[in-house]
């Protein structure tokens, strides 16, 4: 089952209603900018409801409007005591001073009631806005503690480090062992070749295991084995008594006794003195030599503990940070564990082994290449001094692998 973001939808909640509370109580009506001006009442009634006139000091014109006069006002005020010529009475009054309604009548506290119902609807919002983005935080914050329990950046980058570090050698090995095979399948084809020169086409037999008639053979000059692999199908098959199924029979055999002396015959390296054919070969060998059977022992336990190791970073991905953690089901949280868990089993191995410094060290002794014409002379010098250690190296390194002789 997928992570489900309960308390990230409460704390949306919360913060949706706080900034509500925010807008609503930003739109609540504010008291405008004022000018006090006199008013005079042209009307009025009882309970203070007149029409006044007044002068407006912005558009500089005389305005008419329904208002309330302050009905407590002294009596000498009111008509007809203010003005008993005109019947006018008199008071005192508040303009819009600013806006689209400048010059307007406002009444003060008009806007009381909107005011007051708008700051009331923003109370609410906070008061329910706040309990939920509390809860939110709280809670989430004690489900991501529960979550992140197994997050173990640390023991990821170190498995991680010994992993790239026994990669390194392996690929280290890899390169030396290509390059000596790279020196020596020339040395082998060639040799090879020598002696299938010197084996007789006589002892090539059919497939019932008889002899093939090579008198015929032996006139147009296919006299040996590398005769006829040179020969090939079709001109060995235009002889006289040869046919293309004798032929093929034929080079099919020669392919074989081929094959069996690339398997046994031993590349000579040396004579005791230069060879240019030889000296790659030798150098090639001078660095497997050199990181010695250890080197080799280190090379098979990066193979060994880096297979051990790539399913369990796999599994532990997750547990390399925070982030990575949060975003990973519950199954995957417990699978990071336990993988962390077996990480720490395999360091604590290596450690013990030593096997850090051990690929590092490895991995020095595998890049180590003859660099000038004093390096090459030393390599020889080292091969002379010890030249079984180099046959042992070689037979090893092409044990396994086969040249192809046409």
């Amino acid at each position: 089952m997928g992570h489900r973001p309960f308390f990230r939808w409460i704390l949306a909640l919360g913060l949706l209603l706080i900034t509500g509370s925010a807008i609503v109580y930003a739109a609540a009506p504010e008291m405008p900018e004022l000018r006090q001006v006199e008013l005079t009442v042209l009307t009025e009634k009882r309970d203070g409801t007149c029409t006044v006139q007044w002068r407006d000091p912005f558009g500089h014109r005389s305005r008419e409007d329904a208002y309330q006069c302050d009905a407590d006002r002294d009596p000498m005020l009111k008509a007809p005591d203010w003005d008993p010529g005109t019947g006018h009475g008199y008071d005192s009054g508040w303009v819009v001073a600013e806006g689209s309604d400048k010059g307007q009548l406002y009444v003060l506290g008009q806007d009381d009631e909107v005011f007051d119902e708008r700051i009331a609807l923003s109370d609410k919002l906070i008061l329910f806005g706040l309990p939920l983005v509390t809860v939110a935080l709280v809670g989430g914050n004690i489900r991501a503690a529960a979550r992140l329990g197994g997050v173990r950046p640390g023991v990821v980058d170190r498995a991680r480090r010994l992993a790239a570090s026994a990669a390194r050698v392996e690929e280290d090995r890899a390169r030396a062992v290509e390059a000596v095979r790279e020196a020596w399948a020339p040395l082998q084809r060639k040799r090879v070749h020598e002696e299938l020169g010197r084996i007789p086409v006589t002892r090539l037999r059919d497939d019932d295991k008889h002899r093939f008639r090579t008198r015929e053979w032996e006139k147009a000059g296919v006299r040996t084995v590398r005769d006829v692999l040179d020969a090939g199908v079709w001109r060995l098959g235009e002889l006289p008594g040869v046919g293309r199924r004798t032929a093929e029979q034929a080079v099919a055999t020669a392919r074989r006794t081929a094959d069996a002396l690339s398997a046994d015959v031993l590349v000579r390296l040396s004579d005791g003195r230069s060879d240019p054919r030889t000296d790659p070969l030798i150098t090639a060998l001078h660095v497997l030599v050199e990181a010695g059977p250890e080197g080799r022992a280190a090379a098979a336990a990066a193979e060994a503990i880096g297979t051990r190791l790539a399913p369990l970073l796999e599994g532990a991905s997750p547990a390399s940070g925070y982030a990575a953690m949060l975003r990973t089901d519950r199954e995957g949280r417990r699978r990071a564990r336990s993988a962390v868990a077996g990480l720490r089993h395999l360091l604590d191995e290596a450690d013990r082994d030593g096997l850090a410094p051990r690929f590092g060290q490895t991995s020095v002794d595998l890049l180590r290449t003859p660099a000038g014409e004093l390096d090459a002379l030393s390599t020889r010098a080292d091969f002379e001094r010890r030249p079984r250690d180099y046959y042992a190296v070689l037979a090893e390194v092409t044990r396994d692998a086969h040249t192809t002789v046409v």
